[in-house]
């Protein structure tokens, strides 16, 4: 246990001199967000780089807030940051390796081959926002994000967070009759892991979202297209094999938890009206099942009204949402 936090420590420390080397940037969602990469050496695919952006509180003695986006997404929710800066968190977020402002020249979307790859990318942020001062860190991740963050805590007991909020996690799969195939295609995925499959056609997700659709929001549909983008049998591996960590380890986090999620789910390949209160992406009863065998102090909250992200649903939703995320964070600041 002693050494295992030593290295720990060594592995932070060399992350944040490899992050404290590169400048802050103006970041794409205007004054007072600010961006940096940090390059993660090579894999499989050739150099990747993590990118961190943040936005800092007025507050004297802020806490801090890392979030980890989805799949085919990125970070753009910028009302999200401006409300933890508003309660006095400073707001840090990563764009993945391969996703968002950290896509670099010929490299495929989303594409992974073990949920660990992205453990770096984590570790670079913490260190950056220990280095800035950063203390009483919760860890925030949503579906794909949620699943990784879920993975990474219980890989890395002694990190430095007090908390972990999941919004919507991807804890297992929602393909219906489906699901009796993705073991063959996840073996098939540690052999051929290069080959791409569809991961659905359908727009009434993104319809519910976008501003000028029946949604609110505007964002680059290069970085979080309107179809999700094909996946490869490596990136099903992954995730099914984070999948199955997590319930092998169930228990495992000890930290608190805040699970959240829609009150219902939708399934509709194009826009209906459900599609604009419920999540049309994920099985809310896998959510609420696989999420409350996370840890022993699990809070399990039902959003009635919630879209799949629940912080981009309609303003009556996350009103509320916002003021029990908070009230909770307050409470769970021992």
């Amino acid at each position: 246990m002693i050494m295992r936090r030593i290295c720990n420590f060594i592995i932070m420390f060399a992350l944040a001199l490899s992050a404290s080397a590169q400048n802050w940037l103006p970041d794409i969602l205007g004054p007072g967000f600010e961006m940096r990469y940090v390059q993660q050496g090579e894999d499989y695919s050739g150099k990747v780089r993590s990118t961190i952006i943040r936005h800092r509180s007025d507050c004297a003695d802020a806490k801090a807030v890392l979030y980890v986006h989805g799949f085919n997404d990125y970070f753009f929710q910028k009302e999200m940051a401006e409300r933890f800066s508003a309660h006095c968190y400073d707001f840090y977020a990563v764009d993945l390796r391969k996703y968002g402002r950290s896509l670099m020249p010929g490299q495929k979307r989303c594409q992974a081959r073990d949920i660990s790859e992205y453990y770096a990318d984590i570790d670079s942020a913490l260190s950056c926002m220990v280095s800035s001062g950063a203390k009483d860190i919760v860890l925030m991740g949503h579906s794909t994000g949620g699943l990784i963050v879920s993975c990474y805590m219980m890989s890395h007991p002694d990190a430095p967070i007090k908390a972990l909020v999941l919004n919507s996690p991807f804890l297992d799969w929602n393909m219906g009759k489906l699901e009796c195939f993705i073991g063959a295609v996840s073996a098939l995925g540690k052999l051929f892991p290069n080959v791409e499959i569809s991961s659905g056609s359908g727009t009434a997700y993104s319809e519910s979202l976008l501003k000028g659709e029946h949604g609110e929001w505007e964002y680059n549909d290069a970085w979080k297209s309107r179809v999700s983008p094909k996946v490869s049998l490596g990136w099903v591996r992954a995730i099914n094999n984070a999948q199955h960590f997590l319930r092998k380890h169930k228990g495992d986090i000890h930290i608190p938890i805040l699970l959240m999620y829609s009150s219902h789910s939708v399934n509709s390949d194009t826009w209906i009206l459900d599609a604009s209160r419920s999540d049309a992406v994920l099985d809310v009863a896998d959510i609420r099942k696989y999420g409350r065998m996370l840890g022993p102090d699990v809070t399990s909250v039902k959003v009635n009204g919630g879209l799949h992200d629940l912080v981009l649903s309609s303003r009556n939703v996350r009103e509320p949402l916002y003021t029990y995320l908070f009230q909770w964070l307050s409470a769970n600041d021992k």
